[in-house]
């Protein structure tokens, strides 16, 4: 019935009969006992995914979402035998809103739990917390599951009891944006993944412009033409060749693909301090090899013996030119397979295949085109001291990107060694140091003299420059959206001007923030929860709304999340227009309800739900409670206007990045306030 009942609301809300006013509710849950030996009894429990959805594991990093929960309440007549496992394979992918790698399930997830009996008959009352999540937003819930234990026999009868959709409580909700609009998450992997292809692609083709493969292009044609009978036979050859070469590179990744032990791995392989310690110590031996203080090579031993098997010729030949062409090349474009290889550990399962398949089929395409049509040899650059300058520019990039995995570390474990500014800092030198070496200013001991910049390294030099220039408001506080997965979090900002800068209007009032919007008391839970860009209001709705009522203001409510990114990037994006702000200072008394909040409630405010009969006692649960009941809404953000006699002013708004609209929808509710 559950499924009928959303499938029902789905389409009412295609035909625009409901607007906004949708319960979502995407997991089906069930549970039955399993008799392992005596009264030992393993109970599996099942969770149906809607398409679409996902489900996160039972274990994620710390500063990302919600992980799935799972409470025995008050056992009576059985006990715990260890603690919850997860028998469904969950994926794992990188959270560009978190910067954190998560796990998830989709269309279907076990989790089992071993119990013993330690009676007759028992009754297993099982609660479930979790985070379910869309392509455009994330619902937290609670479900109820009642499994009847019965005492062993030799076909012990088990009983499961599916929970009611009455049995779901809303607790919290988050929106999460995704690069990809459309609602099947798969296409925003598959997306991801082309991605990473194409960027494993120019990889490649960047591997070719190195000093130790650039040079071979011509000596492999030459082998070709040399050693083969006739004009087919060098084709057929050189096709060899080149499939060789991307069946040797795509091994690897095919070999790291492998690693991939369960849905723990990818997370501890890039959060784990020992891994992010020896990643971040090759990225720095990869950008010291690429300045030129040594060289990464293969032992001579094994590039003599394949080149002496590629002499005898014929197909056998190709692939042992093709291998010796791999291990030669491996001293200048290791470095580049390693950092792939890293970045395609984190997602695991196909993605160290496909970029190892693109950096090889770049790598490969020039090698055979040229086998085929030797004349194109004449159109090729000489090689040269540009070659050093290439290795050179990509030790910059690396020695850069080796920063994240010393910020992971830091992350992970709380030192507050790396913030955000300092690790800004770096890269802006980085890159001013790569602009300088552009334009000729800074050389290293392999260079050859710069007597004139060409159009393209000029055109580098201002990238680099340009790049260094939006690194600086950064320093400060700015957001700097475009790189912001790349940075440590807001929160580790130590000097941030953006935190008082919206203190008074800055549109031509001659009020004070302070003459506008002094609030009637001290806000409850102001020392943990703040509103943004300095303003002032509320975390708890009765507060607010006496407030409301002596000021004779409209009462502005902001149901929010702590995990909730896309109410974050309202707040970025919407609220700190200085027309946004004017307004909800002047006009209004704010209060945010925070609908995750863990914070514990004293006795004589809990309230009991109306909705589920059950009892709230966290401030996170009784503020999800009210959204739910009063306006039939579980996702963030979502904004209401009220009355002083709690009514609705005008329509409510979600997330929507249009500013004109939300300050129409702010003057909209002020002028409906104004005519009641």
């Amino acid at each position: 019935m559950n499924r009928i009942k959303r499938a029902l609301l789905s389409l009412l809300v295609l035909a625009g009969l409901t607007a906004n006013a949708q319960m979502d509710d995407p997991i089906l849950w069930s549970g039955s006992p399993k008799r392992i030996e005596g009264n030992k009894y393993e109970i599996v429990i099942n969770a149906t995914i809607d398409e679409g959805w996902h489900l996160y594991t039972t274990k994620l990093p710390e500063g990302g979402p919600l992980p799935t929960k799972f409470t025995f309440t008050e056992p009576k007549g059985f006990k715990l035998i260890g603690e919850i496992k997860e028998l469904s394979k969950s994926k794992t992918e990188h959270d560009e809103v978190f910067n954190l790698d998560l796990s998830y399930f989709e269309h279907e997830a076990k989790f089992s739990q071993i119990v013993e009996l330690t009676g007759n008959d028992a009754m297993a009352s099982i609660g479930v917390e979790y985070q379910a999540c869309y392509a455009d937003k994330c619902i937290y819930l609670e479900k109820d599951i009642t499994i009847a234990l019965k005492a062993a026999t030799d076909s012990a009868e088990t009983t499961s009891i599916e929970p009611k959709a009455d049995q779901s409580e809303v607790v919290a909700v988050e929106v999460t944006p995704k690069e990809s609009s459309t609602p099947n998450e798969s296409g925003n992997k598959d997306s991801s993944l082309w991605v990473f292809f194409f960027i494993a692609f120019g990889a490649g083709l960047l591997g070719l412009l190195t000093p130790c493969v650039f040079p071979m292009i011509p000596m492999t044609v030459s082998f070709f033409m040399g050693k083969q009978g006739n004009k087919i036979n060098s084709i057929i050859n050189a096709f060899v060749f080149g499939i060789s070469i991307i069946v040797l590179y795509t091994s690897l990744g095919f070999i790291v693909s492998l690693f991939n032990l369960g849905a723990d791995f990818a997370t501890t392989l890039t959060s784990h301090w020992i891994t992010n310690s020896i990643f971040f110590t090759l990225f720095i031996a990869f950008a010291a090899s690429f300045f030129g203080l040594f060289e990464i090579v293969m032992p001579g031993s094994i590039a003599n013996k394949t080149d002496s098997k590629a002499d005898k010729g014929g197909l056998i030949g190709s692939f042992f030119m093709a291998l010796t062409t791999v291990i030669v090349s491996l001293s200048c474009v290791g470095p580049i397979v390693g950092a792939l290889l890293v970045e395609a550990a984190s997602g695991l399962g196909a993605k160290p295949i496909i970029g190892m398949f693109g950096f090889s089929l770049a790598f490969a395409i020039p090698f055979t085109l040229f086998a085929i049509f030797p004349s194109w040899l004449n159109s090729l650059p000489r090689s040269g001291g540009w070659m050093n300058s290439v290795k050179v520019v990509l030790g910059f990039i690396v020695l850069a990107f080796s920063l994240k995995f010393l910020t992971i570390i830091d992350q992970s474990y709380g030192l507050n060694i790396i913030s955000r500014d300092i690790f800004i800092a770096i890269w802006i030198v980085i890159s001013l140091l790569l602009g300088f070496y552009l334009l000729g200013k800074l050389k290293f001991e392999l260079d050859s003299e710069v007597k004139h910049i060409g159009v393209f390294r000029l055109f580098l030099a201002i990238a680099s420059f340009t790049f260094a220039v939006y690194l600086i408001p950064g320093l400060f506080g700015a957001p700097l959206q475009a790189i912001s997965g790349l940075l440590p979090p807001q929160s580790s900002q130590r000097f941030d001007l953006t935190k008082n800068n919206n203190q008074t209007i800055i549109t031509g009032s001659n009020h004070s923030a302070n003459d506008n919007t002094s609030l009637c008391d001290e806000p409850k839970y102001a020392d943990k929860l703040h509103l943004p860009h300095g303003l002032q209001g509320y975390f708890d709705y009765a507060q607010a709304l006496k407030c409301a009522k002596e000021k004779g203001k409209p009462l502005f409510i902001d149901f929010v999340g702590h995990t909730c990114a896309n109410c974050k990037e309202m707040e970025a994006k919407v609220w700190s227009d200085p027309r946004v702000l004017e307004r909800l200072r002047r006009d209004f008394i704010i209060v945010a309800l925070y609908i995750d909040d863990r914070t514990e409630l004293p006795e004589n405010e809990w309230t009991t739900s109306t909705r589920d009969g059950k009892v709230k006692k966290t401030l996170g649960k009784k503020n999800a409670d009210f959204q739910a009941t009063r306006f039939n809404m579980n996702g963030q953000p979502y904004y209401a206007i009220l009355d002083n006699n709690e009514r609705t002013v005008g329509e409510p708004r979600g997330y929507n990045l249009d500013v004109d609209g939300f300050i129409q929808f702010l003057d909209n509710g002020v002028a409906e306030f104004k005519k009641q």
